[in-house]
């Protein structure tokens, strides 16, 4: 059993460096630390703690070009597209910093014969196991309302962006925030499920938050549970992109190369499911093939490239399997569908028709660069096919009129709903799943809210 944790970089598959992971002692110490500075942090006034997201906000400009070139080392995605992680991080850390006298100020209450209201308190050290496929947005999202909540971060990152993790930690002290507040753990894979488990039931640890598989969310659900400790999961999506008869079919197929192909597919809230009305099917199809094969895979630190690498070999032979069993199922392949020869985890742009459920590529979360397309009938078969999933992220819905695509939105189970629009997060808005894509609300006022302790004050007399 190895206590080592190696990064590879996936477009060369060449080892890029080997960390010791840490021993349950270093991990002792980290939790004691991060429990004193997240203490400490939380009597800060709000002010302080805006400030220092202000601060950060300008660190992730100013590290941007080197950090997004760690984030494509590590996890193969375009230069351009890691860059968009580290701008985005830096304009919620700025929304946070605008609005956080609004989404955190006590608010009175009016009861007769008593002084109350409610505050919205910092609850401690929050464990954040975070996922690889946005090395640092997925990070960022929770831990910057966190933050300004007056919370501390324990950070237990995937072992395959460790390089990124470090280099996170740093930059919230380059920030000028106080050592200890974020504090990334070292972990050997083999070791994750018990230190997880362990953490979560260390009193000092508040609360929960995870994105990741289904497994994963499972078990740091049900641990959560037995702790009686407050958790947000963000989990799977196969999220649908409905294109109704009425839609600007050009400009449909055009939204659905990028809704699925940004992150080489490897997106929770990527559109996964195409489902086209049947009158506009052939057309839509036509364009989406065209597109798809027009994109350009190759070095992901050269800036014509849309598509780079899987981030791992075991999720391209993953995607491999779910692509054979559903051809075998009668789905037909129209583009794509191997993995490409040579160095790295590069596997081609892939689309398949004739999808249906009990196929794998409709049934299963694709992670990687495989779109399904599957035809509806009218609009009840649209609803059908959509809500024929476990998961419930988002659906992107395509159509000449707001009002048909809400009404059909409404019918379909999901944490949010895109009308033409490609999903997409954002700070202003609030952004999480139901069914199997997990509960509980990142980003808005949900996001800051959701790890703190909503407190009521109720004083009798008057003030």
């Amino acid at each position: 059993m190895t206590h080592t944790v190696t990064t590879i970089n996936p477009a060369t598959g060449a080892v890029l460096q080997t960390y010791e992971g840490w021993t349950p002692a270093r991990i002792e110490q980290a939790v004691a630390a991060g429990h004193a500075a997240a203490t400490a942090w939380g009597l800060q006034p709000l002010e302080v703690r805006v400030a220092a997201v202000r601060r950060l906000a300008e660190e992730l400009r100013r590290q941007k070009d080197a950090f997004a070139r760690l984030v494509t080392a590590e996890m193969g995605k375009p230069v351009a597209e890691a860059a968009g992680e580290l701008e985005k991080s830096a304009v919620t850390a700025l929304y946070y910093a605008d609005n956080a006298q609004r989404l955190l100020c006590d608010e009175k209450v009016a009861i007769d014969g008593a002084h109350a209201w409610v505050s919205y308190e910092p609850i401690g050290l929050v464990l954040a196991v975070m996922p690889w496929n946005f090395p640092v947005w997925q990070v960022m999202r929770f831990a910057i309302p966190s933050i300004t909540a007056g919370n501390g971060v324990l950070l237990k990152h995937s072992p395959n962006v460790t390089g990124c993790a470090l280099a996170l930690q740093k930059l919230f002290t380059d920030a000028g925030l106080p050592e200890a507040l974020v504090t990334t753990l070292v972990v050997a894979e083999s070791q994750v499920p018990a230190a997880t488990e362990r953490l979560i039931a260390d009193e000092r640890i508040a609360a929960v938050t995870l994105t990741g598989s289904n497994r994963a969310g499972a078990a740091v659900g049900a641990a959560a549970g037995r702790e009686a400790k407050k958790s947000v999961l963000e989990l799977g999506g196969s999220d649908a992109f409905i294109v109704l008869d009425d839609a600007d079919v050009s400009a449909a197929a055009a939204a659905a190369v990028k809704a699925r192909f940004h992150n080489a597919g490897q997106s929770c809230v990527c559109a996964k499911r195409f489902i086209v009305a049947a009158s506009v099917a052939e057309r839509f199809t036509q364009l989406f093939v065209q597109g798809t094969r027009a994109l350009v895979v190759g070095d992901p630190t050269d800036p014509a490239t849309q598509v780079g690498p899987l981030a791992r070999g075991d999720l391209r032979e993953a995607l491999q399997r779910q692509i054979e069993r559903s051809v075998a199922a009668g789905a037909q392949l129209l583009a794509g569908g191997r993995a490409l020869d040579g160095p790295g985890y590069y596997f081609e742009p892939t689309v398949i028709a004739n999808a249906a459920p009990g196929m794998a590529v409709f049934d299963e979360e694709t992670f990687g660069p495989a779109a399904a397309i599957a035809v509806a009938r009218d609009d009840a078969h649209a609803i059908e096919l959509a809500n024929a999933t476990p998961f419930g992220l988002s659906v992107s819905i395509w159509t000449g009129s707001t009002q048909r695509g809400v009404q059909l939105a409404r019918r379909i189970t999901t944490g949010a709903a895109f009308i033409n629009a490609v999903t997409a997060s954002d700070a202003r808005v609030p952004f999480g799943g139901t069914k199997k894509s997990g509960y509980g609300r990142e980003l808005a006022a949900a996001g800051v809210r959701e790890f703190c302790n909503i407190r009521t004050y109720w004083a009798a007399g008057q003030a």
